[in-house]
């Protein structure tokens, strides 16, 4: 007999919850195998450099020689092609390919707008649209597993380190958000962080309220792990603030003296952009510490934003701060970077075309496009951090949000980027 939907998210859901965290992804897809009567499933997770795919497998594949080792679990690093794994992934799409032994199908594994990683189906016959429908909605279920259950384990976390962390560039990943990209009614909002060789103390932040987008890029003085504990100090003290509903002027007064205070190297400091946006009139304002002023994308243009300039954070522990705005019309795109993205070869880079070059990507794929062109001029390693934040405005915010399997319709891009 067949299952109906509400059988089948049953049996998932108690997969899921049954199961270990370390194996409750693959007790998910075994489960969503023998419903839709696959050939073989796998979920293949996004590596963390954002340019491939890897397969985690239980027991080492036999002959292979291939991956990354740890006990009795095997990391494959499946690099991007611009095959169909990298055009599900990047545009958020289904994609079918016919094989000598059946059909795959890959899913885009993704919740507002992150993109997670696949689901990889292989089908003894060729999908109907119905079919693929609902391979596309249990992949998206399939992202809140993988959320749930990794907050108990590192597996994923390896799984997705093509390369080992040093202490600083550990401390670092601690300070970022979760999610790099999150998608709402009114807004899309993505970072990206390139780091150097020697972590530079970047990070970027972001917090949604009901009708409010909290959002930070810092850059701490130094490299290494004084530079992580710098940047520590200037995120722990800004989320600290914005948790107790305190203005930007304030935020930056208290990480100020926070960071004047404790900085471990003395004459420390964070610059930083903080920004709040209000979701229901476009309103933004903006705090400009000693940064790299913020640009504004606007029908075709590229512009710095003038704003009131103020001392790093913990530069001087009496120093006084004070913030502007901008109001965001639909189409705006405000995009912030670290001094990495205008420093020694990469200030090269001719930012307003590249920026408009990439105006019609989803900002999870602009950022990306944009830390490739610093790569490309300054790598393969780079001397500072590189940090990018874009935010896209398209107002509307008392509107439903309308999705496809955890993305927005029409919001996906739809090409890869050449850049």
């Amino acid at each position: 007999m067949e299952r109906t939907g509400e059988q089948v998210m049953t049996h998932i859901l108690d997969a899921a919850e049954n199961a270990p965290p370390v194996e409750a992804v693959e007790a998910v897809t075994r489960e969503i195998g023998a419903v839709l009567g696959a050939r073989s499933v796998a979920f293949l997770i996004a590596d963390l450099s954002g340019r491939a795919l890897v397969r985690l497998n239980h027991m080492p594949l036999a002959g292979t020689g291939a991956g990354r080792q740890d006990g009795d679990e095997i990391a494959t690093v499946l690099p991007f092609d611009g095959g169909p794994a990298e055009q599900a992934l990047r545009t958020q799409t289904v994609q079918v390919v016919a094989q000598a032994d059946g059909w795959t199908v890959l899913a885009p594994v993704t919740d507002r707008g992150e993109a997670i990683g696949l689901l990889e189906m292989i089908l003894p016959t060729e999908p109907a649209q119905r079919d693929l429908d609902e391979i596309g909605r249990t992949a998206h279920l399939l992202s809140f597993v993988v959320i749930a259950n990794r907050r108990h384990t590192d597996l994923f976390e390896w799984g997705q380190r093509t390369t080992p962390f040093t202490l600083s560039a550990e401390i670092q990943r601690r300070l970022l958000p979760s999610a790099f990209t999150c998608e709402g009614s009114s807004f899309t909002l993505s970072g990206w962080l390139e780091p150097a060789a020697s972590i530079g103390g970047d990070t970027f932040d972001y917090s949604l309220a009901r009708d409010v987008l909290h959002f930070s890029v810092t850059d701490a003085m130094g490299h290494g792990v004084t530079s992580a504990l710098t940047a520590t100090l200037g995120v722990g003290s800004l989320r600290n603030t914005r948790r107790r509903a305190i203005g930007l002027v304030e935020q930056a007064q208290a990480a100020n003296t926070a960071v004047a205070e404790h900085t471990p190297v003395p004459g420390g400091f964070v610059t930083a952009v903080l920004g709040r946006l209000d979701l229901r009139t476009g309103v933004c304002a903006l705090l400009n510490a000693g940064h790299v002023p913020p640009m504004l994308v606007r029908d075709g243009t590229t512009q710095m934003l003038p704003l009131p300039g103020n001392f790093p954070l913990g530069m001087f522990a009496a120093a006084e701060y004070d913030a502007g705005e901008v109001t965001l019309l639909p189409g705006d795109r405000l995009v912030v970077v670290t001094d990495g993205v205008r420093e020694r070869n990469a200030a090269s880079l001719d930012l307003p075309a590249i920026l408009r070059s990439i105006v019609g990507l989803h900002p999870r794929e602009a950022v990306r496009a944009l830390a490739d062109a610093v790569l490309e001029v300054s790598g393969p390693t780079l001397a500072d951090d590189a940090t990018l934040l874009i935010l896209d405005w398209h107002g509307g915010h008392s509107e439903d949000r309308r999705t496809s399997a955890g993305a927005d319709q029409g919001r996906a891009s739809t090409a890869l980027s050449d850049n």
